[in-house]
């Protein structure tokens, strides 16, 4: 945190509480690490914490706040060497694009922040580093990075050459989670969490799952598990048969997972390196007339080229046709992914507050190994992955050289 917002925090403190607390104030913004010649304060430590509980981080979160907060010191101490900076209009517009990930606008998250008591600043803070720190890496290291043709072909040959592949066999639950129902729907999901029956699994999801499978207890058929996002696969494997994630947050929702079953399918893993999908908006959420239609166009259509003709005489916003690495797609959309095959549809989600329907529609999972896969796919995670492993090292580095107290 800023020399001038630590003084506002104590002014705000003072003022607040009076003269009173200024003994608490104080011990709030008292030096607790040092790294080389910058502070990190208990207040930090506390607020960092905070944002961390609300990110629904796993783990010892003080001390995951005390080791990113000493690494954002090291990193903007390296950063400053070079004169590294973002501008006010970039730092805004890039707090926007991450309240924009929560399907939320800026001032709607702020006051989400308020309500778990952390300020905004705080927020603040931890993109302005992570968006420097991203540029600085790029623009420090990108001339080391050579990729050939042969890099490009190994990694494909790497992907594509088992010749099976795991499959999981889940029961789901999604709760809707609108702003006003959060914390009621959190309750539920802890509650869920906890569950080892499949059977006490399958009644709370006819209860309060928000998605069609609810019918029959939130039950899916085997799938594998590449199909589920990259930051899922990891809890779902570390599950054993009876067994629910701990609640995972999605836009306006929380998901949970029941593993049934894991087996070894006699075909090629060939995890997607990108998804090639399209999402048609229905004016109206979730309203009879709109899901009407939503299967109106269901029935009309066999591929997702087809949607260009539904979409014709609309505005172009009405139809996005994206195709994206697994990484990168929201959360809730990633999902909804997870369980359709190449042509099938869902229209499970809203946008808008549920004032729109989402029609997705899975075109093609770009598979490694396959005929449509894209080397410059391939070629950009490659770069992604020698990038972060430079920056890893010249963090190591750095924390190597600094003097950390305590």
């Amino acid at each position: 945190m800023r020399k001038g917002q630590l003084v506002a925090a104590a002014v705000a403190l003072f003022i607040g509480f009076g003269a009173g607390s200024a003994t608490v104030a104080q011990g709030q913004l008292s030096p607790v690490i040092t790294v080389d010649d910058r502070v990190i304060t208990q207040y930090e430590l506390t607020q960092r914490a905070r944002l961390l509980e609300l990110f629904r981080t796993p783990g010892d979160l003080d001390a995951t706040a005390r080791n990113a907060l000493i690494e954002d010191r090291l990193k903007l101490q390296e950063m400053e060497r070079f004169g590294a900076a973002v501008s006010a209009e970039a730092l805004e517009a890039e707090l926007e694009a991450f309240a924009g990930r929560a399907n939320m606008d800026l001032a709607q998250f702020t006051q989400v922040l308020a309500q778990n008591n952390i300020d905004i600043s705080t927020l603040r803070d931890f993109v302005e580093v992570g968006v420097l720190w991203r540029d600085f890496i790029r623009s420090r290291f990108s001339r080391q990075i050579t990729i050939t043709d042969a890099d490009i072909e190994r990694a494909i040959a790497q992907r594509g050459g088992s010749p099976t592949q795991l499959e999981v066999l889940l029961s789901e639950i999604i709760i809707a989670a609108p702003p006003d129902r959060a914390a009621r729907a959190q309750s539920a999901a802890e509650q869920i969490s906890r569950f080892r029956s499949f059977g006490e699994f399958e009644a709370a999801a006819r209860q309060v799952s928000a998605l069609p499978s609810r019918e029959n207890g939130g039950r899916l058929g085997w799938l594998p598990i590449e199909n589920y996002p990259p930051q899922i696969r990891a809890v779902i494997l570390d599950l054993a048969p009876g067994e629910v994630t701990d609640p995972i947050d999605i836009p306006n929702g929380i998901a949970l997972f029941q593993l049934r079953g894991k087996r070894e399918a006699a075909r090629p893993a060939q995890a997607p390196l990108s998804i090639d999908y399209a999402a048609y908006y229905i004016p109206g959420g979730q309203s009879d007339a709109s899901l009407r239609l939503a299967a109106e166009v269901r029935d009309q259509v066999d591929t997702c080229d087809d949607l260009y003709g539904v979409a014709r005489s609309q505005p172009a916003e009405a139809l996005d046709r994206l195709t994206e690495a697994p990484s990168d797609i929201t959360s809730d959309v990633a999902l909804e992914l997870a369980r359709l095959d190449p042509g099938e549809v869902s229209y499970n989600l809203t946008r808008d507050n549920g004032n729109t329907l989402v029609f997705l529609m899975l075109c093609a999972r770009n598979n490694a190994g396959a005929g449509n896969t894209d080397p410059d796919a391939v070629r950009n995670q490659i770069r992604s992955q020698r990038l972060t492993a430079l920056a890893d090292a010249l963090l190591e580095d750095l924390r190597a050289s600094a003097v950390i107290r305590p």
